[in-house]
């Protein structure tokens, strides 16, 4: 009897024993601090109720402290089982120091393109470190409210683009356009990256700059800033001193009409807006009538696993999920704008998201053209394309200058720039 007793207790204690192994937390570190609430109550709960046993706490960042926390935490071995990657170098580097895991046996990497897993491999493709999650595509959102008063439609070419913008700006009811050049990013990713593809012809332009066979002074690369400096008379007034937030609030508040966007904003400003109008999207303006359209459609988030990680078996399994059609569909839904890099279709529920990723089946695909390769040396090309960008747009530099002052960064450290 008092055999059987320790045995059933001996058996007791090993089975809670592998009970409380098996119960494991995985931490996320992210700069998505926007996105707490999905994680917590769509996509956390998703992935717990399938797989018992694993918890996942995700833990984000401030977003412009988001690289220099993540190193520190690293460094410190404090950094937590799954690291959100920022596309190209950032999380290029922290992979040769071997702080990201090589990720290529994954088998849910067969899901993604290899356009898709190129912001998260190495240069010559060999390895993949992060699951791709989603990219960006930029464009113009517009006030249909405004446009239907002022009879206007949504604008193909670069001349109805400015023609449209007149009207707008004779008409004096709406601020023209929505941007500032205070915090200058804006200048150059809802500017320049947005409208300059179709100049440089994507990804044509973009591959010949890392190859040295074009150079940022040549006409599709100036192009670009003699449109942005168009700009100014249609932004309103004290737009140098307008802040990103500034410009955000412009347009929810009805009083701007066209806000140049990358299509993060339709989950912010859907219900920021809460129905006071309706929105709509057109693709940048080509050129010239019949040009090929080109839009960024740019690889912007990934999920990694920390190479210290205490946990890799689940950190894999909860990755082979990321990667899964499943997570997919819920993650670009969650996230109206943020859409899928998996080659499963997924079906966009949100009207704004439908028209963004529709311009995928009529414009050419690319990526921002400073991210890969480019802003590796000193100067840092994707800040100087920021300063620049401003600048033109101001006044305080023109096109030309602009785009010398660039290449002669460029060619001062990256050597196919300097033949």
């Amino acid at each position: 009897m008092t055999k059987t007793i320790r045995l059933a207790l001996l058996a007791s204690t090993l089975l809670g024993s592998a009970a409380w192994a098996q119960d494991v937390t995985l931490t996320i570190e992210s700069w998505r601090n926007d996105d707490l609430a999905i994680w917590q109550e769509k996509i956390i709960p998703a992935f717990e109720a399938a797989n018992p046993g694993i918890k996942i706490n995700f833990a984000p960042s401030a977003p412009p402290e988001y690289n220099a926390v993540l190193n520190s935490k690293l460094d410190a071995g404090s950094a937590g089982d799954l690291i959100t990657c920022r596309p190209f170098d950032a999380s290029l580097e922290l992979f040769k120091k071997g702080k990201l895991a090589d990720l290529s046996d994954l088998a849910a990497m067969a899901n993604f393109s290899d356009v898709a897993k190129s912001a998260w491999q190495t240069d010559d493709g060999a390895q993949t470190f992060c699951v791709p999650m989603a990219s960006v595509i930029h464009g113009f959102i517009y006030n249909k409210t405004a446009f239907e008063e002022l009879g206007l439609v949504p604008p193909k070419t670069e001349a109805e683009f400015f023609a449209l913008l007149d009207k707008i700006k004779e008409d004096g009811s709406y601020i023209p356009m929505a941007m500032g050049t205070a915090d200058q990013w804006e200048a150059a990713t809802m500017g320049y990256q947005n409208i300059g593809p179709n100049y440089w012809q994507g990804e044509e332009g973009r591959k010949a700059l890392i190859e040295g066979t074009q150079k940022l002074t040549d006409e599709p690369w100036v192009a670009p800033f003699r449109q942005l400096a168009k700009w100014k008379d249609y932004l309103g007034d004290g737009f140098e001193a307008q802040t990103y937030p500034d410009s955000q609030n412009l347009f929810t508040l009805g009083r701007a009409a066209i806000y140049p966007a990358g299509s993060w904003e339709i989950g912010v400003f859907g219900p920021q807006i809460g129905g006071a109008f309706e929105m709509g999207a057109f693709p940048p303006p080509v050129p010239a009538e019949g040009d090929t359209c080109h839009i960024s459609d740019h690889t912007d988030i990934a999920l990694g696993m920390n190479a210290a990680t205490k946990h890799p078996e689940e950190a894999r399994k909860f990755l082979e999920w990321v990667g899964s059609s499943e997570f997919a569909s819920l993650y670009a839904n969650a996230l109206p704008g943020f859409f899928s890099l998996n080659s499963a279709p997924v079906e966009m529920e949100d009207p704004l998201a439908k028209e963004f990723v529709g311009w995928r089946e009529s414009c050419e695909p690319t990526i921002r053209s400073t991210y890969q390769i480019l802003s590796r040396g000193t100067p840092n090309l994707e800040n100087e394309t920021w300063t620049a960008s401003a600048n033109v747009i101001t006044g305080a530099e023109t096109p030309e200058a602009a785009a010398e002052r660039q290449q002669q960064g460029l060619a001062a450290w990256y050597a196919p720039q300097q033949k």
